[in-house]
């Protein structure tokens, strides 16, 4: 599909058409991804022990931080991108790939300088002391090295879904993963280098999938003038990246408090088996949850580009298809993870027998899973229309109004049940008020598409 077809699909076709032929790719993409998780998690596990993988767990959320500074960028470059494709802005269009590698490598060197200065007091932070400390210092310490790529490397690849060319961007992940999942097992398994091992195969498959980026944009594929190694800063376009892309970045804050709190009770009223646990189910969650991320990578070109080309009705449509599509896709998987939870949790700790209190806990997490998707499709929708603000606000109340004082009180007094009973109350509450948020938001855009539709009779 050529520059301007590609555009005029997304504005004119039907629109269950456009969630399927967008959303496949990205929905394929993100379920890579998320198996990539899971494999790091099998690996480790298996060979190298429950003590490491409850070393991983621990810092595993803090590896999310230089994710989290990607999508900053890629999302709200990826938005600016969307709405100046929509109003077809030149100017703005080729200048975003320039203010996304100033910003990538500024925002790098901060981190790498913070993560490897205070490596150990971030893990002990999460709750680590004894050899969950060293295996967990040891997994973050050698991903700090890497983070270049997983920040630029993402920031690309959102750039190129935000033109709507999911294929593209899923072969370019796919790329990167694979190289990934391949690496994990010559280092873990062959060469027996432990936790360290996984995090060097993670950091290959991201230097893999930046070096397929470059070549995308330095062989002219893209839809906008895009020169990959330019550099530039320019107030306005970076004002915008970080307005319509802080809410993704305070997302991945917020889960990262919502696994300080979480670890540290686990750490305090469990037991280190308590600590494993949590982390398998939290990466089979996260993993659950991967084709909904695909439809929100998908969601975002469709409605920045008929946002910005003031097709109102159109962008209502879009998310009404795409939390639909979502929450379809879920129910099959998320029955069998129902009925049968121990297929994949005895994948990732064989050694261990699963007590009817633990199959309850990983019941309870999963429970809402096949109407979250109002949620993310949410965060998703509001910096797509240019108002990060109001996903930046559901981000934060989230986690301080809800999450971290539920995770400070109740396991402390009932115990470690109620790290997953706290954790569905918190979401079926935010389902509530997003659905509240977005209907008044559809409100606003049905008077404007009436305003658009009287200036054209006049």
């Amino acid at each position: 599909m050529n520059k301007k077809k590609q555009k005029q699909f997304i504005l004119n076709e039907n629109m269950w058409k456009v969630a399927f032929q967008l959303s496949w790719p990205a929905i394929l993409a993100m379920v890579l991804y998320g198996l990539n998780t899971v494999f790091d998690a099998f690996f480790v596990g298996r060979y190298v022990g429950e003590t490491a993988l409850a070393g991983v767990s621990l810092a595993y959320p803090l590896t999310q931080i230089p994710l989290g500074l990607g999508s900053l960028i890629g999302v709200g470059a990826g938005s600016a991108l969307s709405i100046a494709i929509g109003e077809n802005n030149k100017d703005t269009e080729k200048k975003i790939l320039g203010n996304v590698n100033y910003l990538s490598i500024i925002i790098t060197i901060l981190f790498m300088t913070i993560g490897l200065v205070c490596s150990n007091g971030l893990i002990r932070m999460m709750g680590g002391s004894g050899q969950e400390l060293f295996y967990g210092e040891a997994y973050f310490r050698m991903t700090v090295y890497g983070a270049f790529f997983w920040i630029v490397g993402l920031a690309g690849n959102m750039i190129v879904r935000a033109e709507g060319k999911m294929k593209s961007a899923a072969l370019m992940m796919a790329t990167g993963l694979s190289v990934n999942i391949i690496a994990n097992y010559i280092l873990i398994v062959r060469f027996q280098l432990g936790v360290e091992g996984a995090a060097i195969g993670t950091n290959l498959g991201m230097f893999v999938y930046t070096i397929v980026a470059l070549v995308y944009f330095g062989h002219g594929r893209s839809t906008f003038e895009a020169n990959p190694f330019s550099i530039a800063r320019d107030k306005g376009i970076q004002k915008k990246i970080f307005s319509m892309g802080l809410p993704s970045f305070i997302m991945t804050v917020m889960t990262l408090l919502q696994a300080i709190v979480v670890l540290n009770a686990l750490s305090a009223y469990g037991a280190s088996g308590d600590i494993a646990f949590y982390g398998v189910v939290y990466r089979l969650f996260t993993f659950m949850l991967t084709p909904i991320f695909g439809l929100m990578r998908a969601l975002q070109p469709v409605v920045g580009i008929n946002y910005g080309a003031e097709r109102y009705g159109r962008v209502i449509s879009a998310f009404k298809v795409f939390a639909i599509s979502a929450t379809f896709i879920m129910l099959p998987f998320w029955g069998v993870m129902m009925l049968a939870p121990n297929l994949a949790l005895n994948a990732m700790l064989p050694a261990r027998i699963f007590s009817a209190f633990d199959l309850r806990n990983f019941r309870l997490f999963m429970a809402l899973l096949p109407i979250l998707p109002v949620i993310f499709m949410g965060m998703t929708f509001f910096p797509a229309i240019d108002k990060g603000k109001v996903a930046s606000m559901m981000g934060i109340v989230r986690q301080f109004v809800f999450y971290i004082p539920v995770m400070l009180i109740m396991p402390r007094y009932f115990g470690v049940k109620w790290v997953y009973l706290g954790a569905f109350c918190i979401d079926f509450l935010m389902i509530l008020w997003t659905v509240a948020l977005v209907k008044k938001e559809f409100n606003g855009l049905r008077g404007n598409y009436e305003s658009v539709l009287e200036g054209a009779e006049n």
